[in-house]
Formats: C-alpha cells, structure tokens, sequence
C-alpha cells in the first residue's frame, strides 16, 4: 500500500520542519506550502489524502482556504485539521464550523498530532466493501467485477485497476505520470504511453457493454473520469 500524503500548510518554517520530520518518520508522504496560494497549487497538482492547515497565513487565512475548499466538489472530501495558537471554546468551534474536520492547539507533542492525524483518516477512508458507482457503472471492489447497466464488463487487472482509480477520483484530471505513480505504483518502470494504450482498452471495453467512454482525455493535460 502506497504512503498516505499530507499536504502541510504552514509559514513559520521551523513548525513546518518539524511537523514534517515526525509526520515522515511515522511513514507519511508529506508535501509543504508557505501559504495558501502555494497550497491551492499543490492541492491541484496532487490532491492529499488529508491537510494540516495553519489558522494564521501570510496571504490569507487557514479558515478561508478551509471554507473554499469545502465549496469545491473535487476538494470538498478532503479531511483538514486546522493548527492554531488559540485555545478560546470560540475559536474552537469557529474553526470546525469553516468545515475543518479537526483542531490541534499548538503547542501539541508529536504523539497527539499523530494521534489525530490517524483518527481523522480511519474516519474519513471509505469502506473497501462499498460499490462505486457512476453513470450505468458499477464497480465491486468485493468481487473485483465490473458491470454496465446489466451487462458485465470484461476487463484486464491493469485496465480494473485504472478504473477503479479513475471512478475514486472523479472530475479530476490526473497526468499520465500520476496516473503511473497511483496504477502501477511508484517504484516501477513503465513509459508513459503505457497508460495511452491501456485507457483505450478501458474505453472499448466500456464501449463494447453499451457504456459511454467515461474517462476523457484533456488535451496537454491528461485523463480525467466524468459522467458529465
């Protein structure tokens, strides 16, 4: 299983290193940002599997990219936990009502930051038993079947693989090396029209169970899967 990553967003640079350094000790992927524009842009290239958000940015505030964020259907999923100095009941309750999912008051030893990070993601991971479904789609993670509308999608494992990612992510658009990095892993070697080739088994396959060809190539971009 690959590495959770956790978008850091945080200005005071000793805070994040060492935020950081135990947050990759404990075996997370951990990307950083200064502010909240260089969030954004992270968060767009490499959507994480959670943020730490700081209350007080230089460019604007951890509650207003919180608050954005949740207004965004392709982020809104995203669990946050907002990092602050204040302590105020008020403040408490401010920060999870922007939509923060939970709130650390610094200063905060490594072990409850662990503790809280691992807590949220139990909380917000969805069932591996759950179907997804989309459009005529329905993929069963439980029998690794695949079906469009009552006919039964005949698909290679990479090609299952591809979609099942594909219908976890929606809307978004993912790069042939993200998709590489998240379909066959990190640590292998594989050319990036590797992935050109098998979106188009995928395509056909779907094509031929009578299903539209969900997964649309955005031009100098990459792949992104939509019912839309």
């Amino acid at each position: 299983m690959s590495a959770r990553r956790i978008l850091l967003v945080e200005d005071e640079l000793p805070i994040r290193q060492m935020i950081a350094f135990n947050l990759t000790r404990a075996g997370f992927e951990v990307d950083e940002a200064g502010d909240a524009a260089s969030a954004r842009l992270q968060i767009a290239d490499a959507r994480p599997d959670l943020l730490l958000v700081d209350w007080m940015l230089p460019d604007s505030s951890g509650l207003e990219l919180t608050r954005t964020l949740r207004r965004e259907p392709v982020n809104r999923d995203i669990p946050i936990i907002m990092l602050t100095a204040r302590a105020d009941e008020r403040d408490r309750v401010l920060g999870l009502d922007s939509g923060a999912d939970d709130y650390i008051t610094k200063p905060f030893s490594p072990r409850e930051l662990l503790s809280r990070v691992n807590a949220v993601l139990r909380r917000s991971a969805p069932s591996v038993d759950e179907p997804l479904i989309a459009g005529k789609l329905r993929l069963d993670p439980v029998s690794h079947r695949v079906h469009a509308g009552d006919r039964e999608v005949g698909l290679g494992p990479t090609e299952y693989r591809l979609l099942k990612f594909l219908m976890e992510n929606p809307d978004r658009v993912y790069s042939r090396t993200q998709v590489l990095d998240k379909v066959w892993g990190q640590n292998v070697y594989v050319e990036e029209r590797t992935v050109d080739v098998h979106v188009r088994r995928l395509r056909q396959a779907l094509e031929d169970c009578g299903a539209d060809p969900y997964v649309q190539t955005v031009r100098g971009a990459g792949y992104r899967f939509s019912v839309c």
